[in-house]
């Protein structure tokens, strides 16, 4: 892979009172030409976020990886990818500053100098479903690292102030920067959309996965019995070393076992997001009036639907997509509690970006793969 790389010195957030404004460390975009698309990755000198009103600086201390931004490498994202492109979407920092719309910061934006969480979904605020409270469904929904939203894989990034919790200081920086995709993802699928209590039953498809991962430690800390799926055996140990009582390969005959370790009922909720090859399963495996909670088909998006056996047996199929707010608040409140801690395969400078995107491509991984500016 092709790196381009230039160091530039840290600083802090003083520089910023100063008036100061040095080139930032970035990993971005740099080109979409070319079939390597690993190659499309640079390190180096970019200048630091523009003031947008109601936005606050953040002076970044970690951002986690997620397949999101191998798909913004190969020029796939929401919105047009237009080099250069900071990548990233989860991000855990320090207020530099805020950048109110009317001159003056809300009482409720955390100060300067504040450790926060930032919430990667950004919302229009005034189309009708965000009007309604339901932002995930907004017409204009983007995350951090689309369209011209600088990403988080930089020494600073522009965040919405509405967006900022602060960091319980029993949350580490590196953990708190795995919660907002795929921790966040799982806690909506579990909690938001099957609506799991303790005592439920639940089949995680494609054990060792970012959500499915982050599913198993979140079932396990909130007294869920959880069943997991991998093809690989070395996914499947891992699963049980996070907490699944039993974790299998997706055959033919696994919704018949998934059945006899639920007493011959099926599990209360599946967290689907393999897609084709596991689809049948899960349409198996669950109870009658049971829910199927789907978040994404990384090996398939179009299964047979099997339909017959969905209304017969009165299936809930529930689409989910990233988390709310109000789900963020919770789940970092959760973590710094210390009922769930994330899993973290590796922290590795964000000069060696490079690196770390190319685990991820090859799914080396065990855990989440984070970067740090420091």
């Amino acid at each position: 892979m092709r790196m381009v790389v230039h160091m530039v010195p840290h600083f802090g957030a003083t520089a910023f009172w100063a008036g100061s404004v040095p080139p930032m460390l970035a990993a971005y975009v740099a080109t979409l030409e070319g079939d390597d698309w690993q190659a499309h990755l640079a390190v180096g000198d970019l200048p630091p976020p523009q003031p947008r009103p109601g936005w606050s600086l953040l002076r970044v201390e970690a951002a986690a990886l997620n397949h999101h931004d191998l798909w913004t490498l190969r020029g796939r994202s929401s919105q047009p990818v237009k080099p250069p492109q900071i990548l990233g979407c989860d991000v855990t920092g320090v207020v530099v500053e805020h950048w109110p719309s009317d001159g003056t910061a809300s009482p409720d934006a955390p100060a300067p100098g504040t450790p926060v969480v930032a919430d990667s979904v950004i919302s229009c605020g005034h189309c009708p479903a965000c009007t309604e409270g339901e932002d995930l469904l907004c017409r204009d929904l983007m995350l951090l690292g689309e369209g011209d939203i600088g990403g988080t894989f930089a020494e600073l990034v522009a965040v919405p102030t509405r967006n900022l919790i602060p960091r319980p200081a029993s949350l580490s920086a590196v953990a708190a920067a795995c919660l907002p995709t795929a921790y966040l993802t799982a806690y909506r699928m579990l909690f938001g959309r099957a609506q799991l209590t303790p005592g439920a039953t639940v089949l995680i498809q494609g054990a060792a996965g970012g959500v499915a991962t982050a599913a198993l430690l979140l079932a396990r800390a909130t007294g869920i019995t959880a069943i997991a799926t991998s093809r690989d055996e070395a996914k499947r140990d891992l699963a049980l070393e996070l907490g699944a009582v039993a974790a299998m390969a997706p055959d033919r005959e696994t919704a018949n076992a998934v059945k006899q370790l639920t007493g011959g009922r099926g599990v209360d909720a599946v967290i689907e997001t393999v897609g084709e090859p596991t689809w049948d399963i899960s349409v198996r495996a669950v109870r009658p009036g049971g829910s199927i909670v789907v978040a994404g088909a990384t090996a398939g998006g179009d299964p047979p639907a099997r339909l017959a056996r969905i209304f017969w047996t009165q299936l809930n199929i529930l689409g989910s997509t990233m988390g709310t707010l109000a789900e963020l608040r919770r789940l970092v409140a959760l973590a710094g509690w210390g009922a769930v801690e994330p899993l973290v395969d590796d922290v590795i400078p964000l000069a060696d970006a490079e690196r770390a995107v190319r685990r991820l491509a090859a799914g080396e991984q065990r855990g989440k793969l984070v970067l740090t500016p420091g």
